[in-house]
Parts: structure tokens; C-alpha cells; sequence
């Protein structure tokens, strides 16, 4: 009698259990995934993509969107790099005339692009474009790369005000927005951080590699690469599975790191190690609400 009943407690679950199971995949199908990285990857005597760690590197990561610092590449045009690390539906925007330039690259439609100045340096801006997520809300997606030098504090800190300013004058507040790149910040609460967290979420947690560490420079000693978003978009982010491994708070791509990624090609092991390699790779995952959701792919 004892194991009749089990039988009946168990059939009686089964429908409730396949019930929840649609609505988890109903949940599911209603949001796309959209990933964010951040990259000054250039490695080499050029400060350029041209060695091709750094594409090794995007290539391993499949972000949607990325924002590119140096974004020099002299192999054949930038829409050659775009394609190797978004595929061939790829779209881009790198800043014209300077000779550090950043940018964006990304697997979606870019509705429109251009550069505000950076009041403290003269061969970089921040580079911005406006793009066509899934869903009904634009992504606006800002590359920066602030003034390096412990001893520029107030320099980074005036970009961000300045970077502040053009948000406030350009940006409609019910779009998403996210501002990513190399801050050259020697610490979390750094002026500029603490300017930018009055419009972003600029607090822990932080994406970090699989041994924890948050840090992103060269040497992993200090937090130079940040991915920061509204309120409205940091609200949806969640875990980031890269390489066999998932991060709840997001990556810090480096292939030095053990113990290693189970599968992270066409990343090398020494990558992240090369000549000359700025930083590390960060990486975000947002779930974006859409009815139609669809990842953009290769």
C-alpha cells in the first residue's frame, strides 16, 4: 500500500513539475542574452590588434558588444578585426584622426555612432554608438580610456564629469546604457568612480577571474577595466558562463590563470602573457526582456 501511494504522490507531481518547467522556459524564451565586453587587448611594439592575441582573446569570449580601446589594426581594414571577433553581420564605429582610438564593435544593428571630446586628452575621445538590441529599448554603448598615471587622479575625474555632461544632454533616460573600458583607476573609489556611480552602478560585486581576483591590469594588481551600466540595465544582469565555467558577477578573462578554462579556443594559454599585452578582457551578461528573443550569432 505504502509503495502504491509513493506511485500516486509521484504522478501527481510529474504535471506540476512539467508545469513549472514550461513556465521556466516560457520565462527564458521571453529574454535575450546580450554580452558586454570591455577590451584595451593590444599587444606588440604598436599598441595594435595586429599580433592577435587580443582577437584570440574576443574571438574566446563571443561578446555582443564590445568596447574597444587602441583600437588599431594595420592587417587590412578594421572591418577585417570587427569580423573575426562579432562575425561577418558585424558592425563597428572607431574614432577618425587620432592615433589611440577607441571603439565599439557589435553583433547588432548600430543606429548611429560618433565621439565626445575628452577634455584631458588629445588623441582619444569617447567613442559612443547607439544600438539595436533585442527588445524595445536601445542600448547606448560608451568606450573610454582615461588619462594613466597614479598622479592623474583629477584628470580622470574631469572626463568623467565631462563624459556625465554629454550623457545628460544626449542620452534618453529610459535607454539603456552602458559606459566600459580602461579607467586607469589605481582603486575602486577613485573621483572618477565616484562621479560615474551617481548614473551607473560602480559597486561590488565585480567580475573576477576563477582564482577571484577583480584586478585587471597586466600584472593583476590594480582595477583598471571597468564594465558599468544604468540602473535599468545593470538591474538585469546575470551569471556569465565562459569556457566550460560560469561567473555569477562576470568574467575576467585571463588565460594565465589557474586552474585554467576547460575550453576557451581559440584563446592560447599564453595569451594574456604576450609582449606588450595591456590588460585583461571584461566581460558582462545581461538578460534582456524581449518577446522575440534571439542572440545574434556568427
Amino acid at each position: 500500500m505504502q509503495r502504491s501511494n509513493k506511485y500516486i504522490r509521484l504522478l501527481i507531481s510529474l504535471p506540476i513539475l512539467f508545469s513549472l518547467l514550461t513556465l521556466s522556459a516560457a520565462i527564458a524564451a521571453d529574454k535575450a542574452l546580450v554580452r558586454v565586453a570591455a577590451a584595451n587587448a593590444t599587444s606588440g611594439n604598436k599598441q595594435s590588434y595586429d599580433p592577435g592575441h587580443g582577437i584570440r582573446l574576443l574571438q574566446a569570449v563571443r561578446a555582443d558588444v564590445i568596447l574597444v580601446q587602441e583600437f588599431n589594426y594595420t592587417s587590412g581594414p578594421i572591418k577585417d578585426m570587427a569580423t573575426k571577433v562579432a562575425g561577418p553581420n558585424a558592425q563597428y564605429y572607431c574614432e577618425p584622426g587620432v592615433n589611440l582610438p577607441n571603439g565599439i564593435i557589435s553583433r547588432f544593428p548600430i543606429r548611429k555612432s560618433g565621439s565626445w571630446k575628452d577634455p584631458g586628452i588629445s588623441n582619444r575621445g569617447f567613442a559612443w554608438s547607439t544600438i539595436d538590441i533585442p527588445g524595445d529599448k536601445d542600448l547606448w554603448a560608451v568606450s573610454v580610456h582615461f588619462k594613466a598615471g597614479k598622479g592623474f587622479k583629477q584628470v580622470r575625474e574631469s572626463a568623467a564629469l565631462a563624459l556625465i555632461s554629454q550623457i545628460n544632454k544626449t542620452v534618453p533616460k529610459a535607454d539603456y546604457l552602458v559606459i566600459g573600458g580602461d579607467f586607469n583607476t589605481h582603486s575602486r573609489n577613485e573621483p572618477c568612480v565616484q562621479a560615474l556611480s551617481n548614473y551607473l552602478v560602480a559597486a561590488a560585486p565585480f567580475p573576477s577571474d576563477q582564482a577571484g581576483n577583480t584586478n585587471t591590469n597586466a600584472s593583476r594588481a590594480l582595477p583598471y577595466d571597468w564594465v558599468l551600466a544604468s540602473q535599468n540595465f545593470d538591474s538585469l544582469g546575470t551569471s556569465t558562463s565562459v569556457g566550460g565555467r560560469t561567473f555569477l558577477d562576470g568574467l575576467v578573462f585571463d588565460t594565465r590563470v589557474q586552474p585554467s578554462l576547460p575550453s576557451c579556443a581559440p584563446a592560447l594559454p599564453e595569451d594574456s602573457a604576450a609582449t606588450n599585452m595591456q590588460h585583461m578582457v571584461v566581460v558582462r551578461d545581461f538578460a534582456v526582456p524581449t518577446s522575440t528573443a534571439q542572440k545574434a550569432s556568427n
